[in-house]
């Protein structure tokens, strides 16, 4: 498995994974505008055959990273995927001098919430109704990288 920064090619093969991994994906165009943006950094998780089979973005604003989104396609969940975009990212964030990440996940994915805590994310608060689809809280999450000085 390798993670990679995203490169402008690699949209259609990410829209895919969108496509597999939400109830409510993002549009081709918006998730062209979403990579197009300034304050966005995003990392892919490609197999050996060179296929994209999951992705993981955040804005970077100022010294902090508000994920937007870690998604892996429906049929690798499960394999350590998303463990590795985490791990990434995470890596990726000490090395451009991000001091805190931050994340909104919903209340009922488990899987995800184990997987936040193992990398010493902590919940933060609750945002009602968040989610559109269902009405579904989000539990807010943060991890300190680095003392602010």
């Amino acid at each position: 498995m390798m993670y990679r920064d995203i490169k402008s090619g690699d949209i259609d093969e990410v829209y895919k994974v969108e496509l597999s991994a939400f109830s409510e994906p993002w549009t081709l165009s918006s998730l062209r505008e979403e990579l197009n943006n300034k304050l966005s950094r995003y990392i892919i998780a490609e197999d050996e055959n060179g296929n994209i089979i999951g992705y993981m973005g955040a804005w970077f604003i100022i010294d902090e990273a508000h994920i937007t989104k870690v998604a892996v396609h429906k049929d690798y969940r499960g394999l350590g995927i998303g463990d590795g975009l985490l791990r990434s990212f995470v890596e990726k964030c000490m090395n451009e001098k991000i001091c805190s990440m931050t994340l909104e996940v919903r209340a009922s994915n488990i899987v995800a919430q184990n997987l936040y805590k193992k990398y010493g994310f902590v919940l933060g608060g609750i945002r009602k109704e968040y989610y559109n689809d269902n009405k579904e809280d989000a539990l807010i999450m943060w991890k300190q990288l680095r003392e602010v000085f």
